[in-house]
């Protein structure tokens, strides 16, 4: 399953100071997210690939081995929305908490909220730098 990931939503969901640091937050949520593709997570929930929707100051992060990006010209959610309607028939999880977004995406598409793979990327270990 191919995992499509709203960045700024994802980020966004823990009070870690990250507005401070916009691009960097991403960078290392981006860092987290490499380790994915290959991994089975509780559901169970295989990832095969992940691809991540970055706007403003961070689109110009840098891309990790194992993370495509998809960088926003302007609106994430806009850019996450046209991505999820050309790759509808794959078979795609999208994770963000944005019930605005959730609602305008395709019918079949999974949703997932950014807590849970939060926590699921606390249980593998993929620990964000300090």
């Amino acid at each position: 399953m191919r995992w499509l990931i709203d960045a700024s939503n994802v980020i966004g969901s823990r009070p870690d100071g990250w507005w401070r640091d916009r691009a960097g937050a991403a960078e290392r949520l981006l860092a987290r997210l490499a380790a994915l593709p290959g991994t089975t997570l509780s559901g169970p929930v295989e990832c095969t690939a992940v691809v991540a929707v970055v706007e403003g100051r961070a689109r110009g992060v840098r891309e990790p081995d194992g993370v495509r990006l998809v960088r926003a010209a302007g609106s994430g959610d806009d850019a996450l929305v046209q991505f999820a309607a050309e790759h509808a028939a794959d078979d795609l999880l999208v994770v963000t908490a944005d019930r605005g977004l959730r609602d305008r995406l395709p019918g079949g598409v999974g949703v997932a909220g950014p807590g849970w793979l939060l926590e699921e990327l606390d249980r593998i270990d993929c620990a964000p730098p300090v």
